[in-house]
């Protein structure tokens, strides 16, 4: 009888869950709240759940939380109508994301708008990202001004806080490489935290 080491035995597993969740995020609205029902203790939060950590997808879950990510998957799908500019300040960043079709600068406004919200009023959406954590923690540290454009929006985001500065930067570059790559980018991210959390501490 073979002998299988818990880490691989961790590992199949923790691949098996992801693909799971990115088989069902690729169907429409897949990710309603009855599919993400237990996954909403996250690391802004220090849960210990299985989406916990770098590899969160949704580190809290409220009522919001499946029109946002009906939101995400539109825009991931159409991500090559996507135009996307990040210029990083001394103190932060200017993004400016806009699309040529109607349809999807309306999505990116909307998306936008919503992030914007979540951030000021503490409510965390996470898909594998490893920065959005840290923003959530520090979000009294940020200065955030919002406008919308006739094709999407343009976002700065400031703070005093060289870490939240840090944060921000590498967070834009995390959107700009969902914005050009769509879905392979988030299996990306997804592979990268599940190894992160399977890898022996």
């Amino acid at each position: 009888m073979k002998h299988v080491s818990k880490f691989t035995v961790g590992v199949v597993a923790w691949l098996g869950l992801g693909l799971a969740a990115a088989t069902a995020f690729a169907q429409p609205f897949g990710m309603g709240p009855g599919m993400m029902r237990g996954m909403d203790h996250g690391a802004a939060a220090g849960g210990h759940g299985p989406m916990a950590g770098p590899a969160a997808m949704l580190t809290r879950q409220d009522e919001g939380s499946a029109a946002d990510m009906g939101l995400v998957h539109d825009l991931l799908m159409n991500h090559t109508q996507i135009k996307r500019t990040v210029t990083n300040l001394p103190n932060g960043i200017k993004t400016v994301t806009e699309s040529d079709d109607p349809t999807i600068a309306q999505t990116i406004k909307v998306h936008v708008a919503s992030m914007v919200k979540r951030l000021g009023d503490g409510k965390e959406f996470n898909l594998f990202s490893k920065t959005i954590p840290v923003l959530f923690e520090n979000r009294n540290k940020i200065r955030t001004t919002h406008e919308t454009t006739a094709n999407g929006s343009i976002v700065t985001q400031t703070s005093d806080d060289d870490k939240v500065v840090a944060a921000l930067q590498a967070h834009a570059i995390e959107v700009s490489e969902l914005a050009r790559d769509g879905m392979a980018a988030m299996m990306r991210n997804m592979r990268a935290g599940m190894m992160a959390r399977a890898a022996p501490r």
